[in-house]
């Protein structure tokens, strides 16, 4: 197993870097964002495993041993291969992960190319409970419980204002993918950017 690769960078594409180690170049697939900040001749430290196939033998690398093991949570779920999961890292952040995980919304991973509907909820019931996430203090980072019931009040004071259950969901759910983390975790303000959101349609909802 090769658990970490240290060396030159001598090609960088897409989504995969080739490091120089001991004379030997090794092929790494990574995220879009290591490749962006890899440049030639620079010095890597990637975390990596080595996923063996009958035909193939691919390394996978990431710049902390937190999303190399979230990597490999992923692979466990049903569904996910490797692509795919590098595909959810690509994506999302491991706090953003967790986070989601945490209050049961798949919505996040059915943003990510090539995950389907059941693949998603597949991801939140087989990964619950079993990602832990390091988060610095007074990062701003939101306590899973409560980003899990911020979403559900608004989605009742909407109701409560006259939109159907399903329509102010949908609603909540859009707005909260494009809010900022500190949005997505106070009641007032998510309502606020969802209500303005709503706002085109509601003589439609309500007054008709």
């Amino acid at each position: 197993m090769i658990s970490s690769v240290r060396g030159t960078a001598v090609h960088v594409d897409a989504d995969s870097v080739v490091v120089e180690v001991g004379g030997v170049g090794l092929h790494v697939a990574v995220t879009p964002q290591v490749a962006r900040t890899t440049h030639l001749g620079d010095t890597v430290l990637l975390h990596t495993t080595l996923i063996v196939r009958e035909d193939a033998l691919s390394l996978f690398g990431f710049e902390t041993r937190e999303e190399l093991t979230v990597f490999g949570q992923l692979l466990g779920v049903t569904g996910v291969g490797p692509k795919s999961a590098l595909g959810v890292l690509a994506t999302l952040t491991v706090p953003q992960i967790a986070d989601a995980v945490a209050a049961d919304d798949d919505a996040p991973f059915r943003r990510v190319s090539g995950i389907g509907p059941k693949t998603a909820k597949l991801i939140v019931v087989q990964l619950a409970g079993k990602i832990a996430v390091t988060r610095a203090p007074g990062s701003g980072g939101v306590d899973a419980a409560a980003s899990a019931a911020v979403p559900a009040q608004v989605v009742q004071a909407l109701v409560g204002l006259g939109w159907s259950e399903r329509t102010a969901a949908e609603a909540v759910e859009a707005t909260a993918s494009e809010a900022s983390e500190s949005d997505r975790g106070s009641v007032p303000a998510l309502l606020r950017l969802t209500l303005a959101a709503l706002g085109p349609a509601r003589k439609e909802t309500v007054g008709g």
